[in-house]
């Protein structure tokens, strides 16, 4: 019969090993999170402009990230992109934890696709008749973009966001690859130094679950939030 114990795992070096990769992926969901939203707004807002030349680059953008897999998007950033910049300009990401940096990049690009295309359809689900009326106004288009129709946009895509944001909390599971410390690299390690591996990963797991069903739950309120507002 199998003996657990997960005393093993949890104690010592061990448990800072694991508070340490749950605190490396939160910050790196959370800080790739932030740019792929921004990007994916920006990308929306200039898509809108209807320019030909425009919208062949941003669709090119689109289709790179979203057909190449985003362990390979990864690898490009850390181990191609180098190759491209200055050497002191690589050498001040290396000693900047270059790792997490390019993991963040690959990450939020690769999510900034994903997110500009249901933000795309949320703004599509806006009557055209609106950006006429804020033009009419005396809005610029910046403006009309920022306070009329984004808004509109953005709570119609919360629940493909919010899909978006599940898919991008468990991508960052792939920065181990390139030796990101994050929640599975330190499993990994972890296992590796104890042999007991359905614990390690057993937490592992359980830490995936809970922060998946908190961003679910969070939706969820903003979702029923925007609901609520659209009743009264």
């Amino acid at each position: 019969m199998i003996h657990l114990d997960f005393s093993t795992v949890l104690h010592g070096q061990y448990l800072d090993w694991l508070i340490g990769g749950a605190l490396t992926t939160l910050w790196l969901f959370a800080a790739a999170w932030i740019c792929a939203f921004t990007l994916a707004v920006l990308l929306v807002a200039l898509r809108a402009l209807a320019l030909p030349p425009l919208e062949w680059l941003i669709a090119a953008y689109v289709n790179y990230h979203r057909n190449v897999p985003g362990l390979v998007q990864i690898f490009v950033w850390y181990f191609g992109i180098p190759e491209l910049l200055p050497s002191s300009v690589t050498g001040f990401i290396n000693d900047h934890n270059g790792e997490f940096i390019f993991a963040l990049i690959a990450l939020a690009l690769n999510s900034a696709a994903y997110m500009s295309e249901d933000l795309r359809s949320g703004l599509r689900s806006v009557a055209a008749t609106q950006m006429e009326a804020a033009r009419a106004l005396g809005l610029s288009y910046v403006q009309s973009m920022r306070d009329v129709l984004l808004p509109q946009a953005i709570r119609v895509s919360v629940p493909p966001l919010v899909n978006q944001s599940l898919s991008l909390f468990k991508s960052t599971s792939l920065a181990m690859a390139i030796g990101v410390a994050e929640m599975t690299y330190a499993s990994r390690q972890i296992e590796n130094e104890t042999y007991r591996t359905f614990e390690t990963f057993a937490l592992a797991s359980a830490f995936y679950l809970l922060m998946s069903w908190a961003i679910m739950a969070l939706g969820a309120y903003f979702n029923n939030r925007h609901l609520q507002v659209k009743e009264r």
